[in-house]
């Protein structure tokens, strides 16, 4: 039966090995609440100690994938970092709501499954995790021909983190006066990226090629793993220093700084207070795009805003400065005037 479903296209043997080889990665990921090792039905984790650290405690949880970015990473086969990528996308969210980060799940669908190329796909999700702060505590691996070809994949994600309900950050308590802190993205991160290979496309670009103002191959520039900003801003966070905070992904700094403003206050953007990314500038001049185009679609160099009261600012900045953490100063929080975001 095993040789009938290997002819079938599902290597058991294979996933086998495959589990095996990521048996030690995932394992160096994982702090001391996590029961039990890969293996079982259900991964699990003890809230122990963290439910005795809050007065009112809530589960915090985000799920999300890496979008057609893989397309790109499979085409240049570089699969070491697309799951610092899945990891990001996910933990940036959940730590925008100020969640300490507890946990995290993945999922790789795939068409044919190669042992050493799944070590490279869960290495990548590994060093995601350690820079988010999670335990890799389980995910799944399926291998499914007929609906991935030999050489595709895709990949989800699951972050689970906790916090004090009375401590968590949200919109309720921005308030007029607060400063706006823009984190410096690594690049594209993971949005827009059905945009990019469009302008690759239709420019005929060569993906291998240092354009003038690069200092890498532009497949690489494409390639940059996804910033992932616990370290830098936990902090901050701990210290009770910051009211709201954006995670810049699909939409822009407009769209998702929006849905960190109150209704009756709006986010005053200094568009002169940050250098835009000569990869941001290139793709807007290849693709023939306007600045309007651009703000919706990508992070323009603007991967997470803090929403931090003008009493703060010091404090964050330094706790960033700590971190080695770009970072500008790009605007404030005034009374309602007209959109909820205005970049000028």
């Amino acid at each position: 039966m095993a040789d009938q479903y290997k002819e079938a296209g599902v290597d058991i043997e294979s996933g086998a090995k495959a589990v095996d080889q990521i048996k030690s990665i995932v394992k160096a990921t994982q702090d001391a609440n996590v029961i039990g090792g890969i293996g079982g039905f259900g991964a699990e984790y003890s809230l122990k100690d963290s439910f005795a650290k809050f007065k009112n405690p809530v589960l915090i949880s985000g799920t999300d994938g890496v979008g057609t970015k893989l397309l790109l990473a499979i085409q240049a086969n570089v699969h070491d970092t697309i799951g610092i990528d899945l990891v990001a996308m996910c933990a940036n969210d959940i730590l925008a709501q100020g969640a300490e980060p507890l946990f995290f799940l993945d999922y790789v669908g795939i068409g044919k499954l190669n042992p050493d190329q799944m070590k490279s796909i869960v290495q990548g999700v590994a060093d995601g995790c350690k820079q988010a702060g999670l335990s890799l505590i389980g995910g799944e691996m399926a291998e499914m021909p007929g609906i991935y070809t030999n050489g595709d994949y895709d990949l989800s994600g699951f972050a689970v983190g906790i916090g004090d309900k009375d401590q968590l950050l949200g919109a309720d308590k921005v308030q007029a006066g607060d400063v706006l802190i823009g984190l410096a993205s690594s690049g594209v991160h993971s949005n827009g990226f059905s945009l990019v290979r469009k302008i690759i496309k239709d420019a005929e670009l060569d993906l291998n090629k240092i354009y003038p103002g690069f200092d890498q191959p532009l497949i690489n520039a494409l390639l940059a793993p996804t910033k992932l900003y616990y370290h830098a801003v936990n902090p901050s966070i701990e210290a009770n220093l910051i009211h709201s905070i954006a995670h810049i992904t699909g939409g822009g700094i407009a769209d998702n700084l929006a849905r960190s403003i109150p209704d009756h206050l709006t986010a005053e953007i200094d568009r002169s207070a940050w250098q835009v990314p000569q990869l941001f500038k290139s793709l807007q001049e290849w693709g023939h795009l306007d600045t309007a185009d651009m703000d919706q679609v990508f992070n323009q160099g603007i991967g997470m805003v803090l929403v931090v009261p003008k009493a703060n600012v010091a404090a964050v900045k330094a706790n960033l400065d700590a971190q080695s953490q770009a970072y500008y100063q790009i605007g404030k929080v005034v009374k309602r005037d007209g959109a909820a975001v205005n970049i000028k």
